[in-house]
């Protein structure tokens, strides 16, 4: 594990070098709130080519291309977004933006507000159709009318679906990766224990912790923990570690987990955290549509449904029911992954060919 003194918040803040990023001003209950979003590729005269990727709870803007200044890590979906890719930018302009309530360039939490102050508990509470809406502004900025195509994977799927069905007439193909129709028991009871143990932390100070020198890292990194479990496969996790003693005595699946507690905590905000779980807990796509397969029914866009088989956070009965209900979703797509969840991210072989099947 890093030694390195881990930060209040690993939020991107005014002053930071900006990287790829873009802004777009947002109208809404936030004064000042912008998104922030990335680009590869030429927008067509027609804007006909346009792709909108949808990133997952820690995820960012910075989808494709290398770490650099401004861009603590690499893109998360590098190796599937570029020339001659599975989503290739000699063909299609891609476009991915920090969710609303974010901490990598778009408005949340650890933004200043008017006052000059951290936003922390001020910030309302954002759901994903708030989220979607605030990417629509985005895309009438763009002035695109028409998604060729959106593509999210868990909570980036949550969205992706909300575009399809709030929207439909704005989609034209969609990909809904390792995500559901609606938060089950116990994906919020998986939830629990993450918000309780950042919440907890001594340094949370009910959320309003950024101008100070310590941030509530020790809650963020069990959240990080608990949520790591489930983003891996038990068969995994058996394979790699084992009952493997590092010579400190303690168990290599424990150094494990600590490693990426400390890496979340170096370009993570724990209040966007708070905010975005909450946001995945709320989702139900049938809230206020007549239920699900209603919902489900206003979907027109030519869609690619997929899950892990190993995912136990989304398993694919989850993913079964969206493409049972979706009109234009023909079957159900099996990753085949030891990775679980996170094979939507993992994968990549996998998922050049499903993206190829689509575009």
């Amino acid at each position: 594990m890093s030694t390195t003194p881990l930060p209040a918040t690993g939020a991107w803040r005014e002053g930071d070098p900006p990287g790829r990023r873009q802004w777009v001003a947002l109208d809404g209950p936030v004064p000042g709130a912008r998104i922030a979003y990335e680009t590869w590729g030429t927008l067509a005269p027609d804007r006909s080519n346009a792709v909108l990727v949808e990133h997952a709870l820690t995820g960012d803007s910075h989808a494709a291309g290398p770490a650099s200044e401004g861009h603590p890590t690499e893109g998360w979906w590098d190796g599937l977004i570029g020339p001659g890719c599975a989503v290739d930018t000699d063909r299609y302009f891609v476009v991915c933006p920090n969710v609303l309530g974010g901490c990598q360039g778009t408005t949340g939490p650890s933004s200043l507000a008017p006052d000059g102050r951290a936003w922390g508990s001020r910030f309302p509470s954002v759901r994903i159709r708030a989220q979607v809406a605030a990417e629509v502004v985005l895309a009438d900025a763009l002035g695109i009318s028409r998604w060729a195509a959106v593509l999210g994977g868990s909570m980036g799927g949550m969205r992706a679906l909300e575009w399809a069905v709030a929207t439909p007439d704005r989609v034209a193909a969609l990909l809904l990766l390792a995500c559901p129709a609606a938060a089950s028991a116990e994906q919020i009871a998986w939830a629990s224990p993450q918000l309780h143990a950042i919440r907890s932390d001594p340094y949370w100070q009910e959320g309003d912790y950024h101008d100070t020198p310590a941030g509530p890292v020790d809650g963020l990194g069990i959240a990080r923990r608990i949520a790591h479990v489930t983003y891996r496969s038990e068969p995994e996790l058996a394979s790699r570690f084992g009952r493997t003693r590092q010579p400190d005595g303690r168990f290599a699946i424990e150094s494990y987990l600590d490693y990426h507690a400390a890496k979340l905590a170096h370009r993570f905000d724990a209040a966007s955290y708070v905010l975005l779980t909450e946001a995945m807990n709320g989702h139900d796509i049938g809230a206020g549509r007549g239920g699900i397969p209603t919902a489900l029914s206003r979907v027109t866009a030519r869609t690619l449904v997929a899950g892990v088989d190993s995912d136990r956070l989304y398993p694919l009965p989850q993913q079964q029911l969206l493409a049972t209900h979706i009109p234009t979703a023909e079957t159900l797509h099996t990753i085949t992954s030891p990775s679980g969840h996170d094979g939507f991210l993992t994968e990549t072989a996998q998922l050049s060919a499903l993206l190829k099947e689509l575009l």
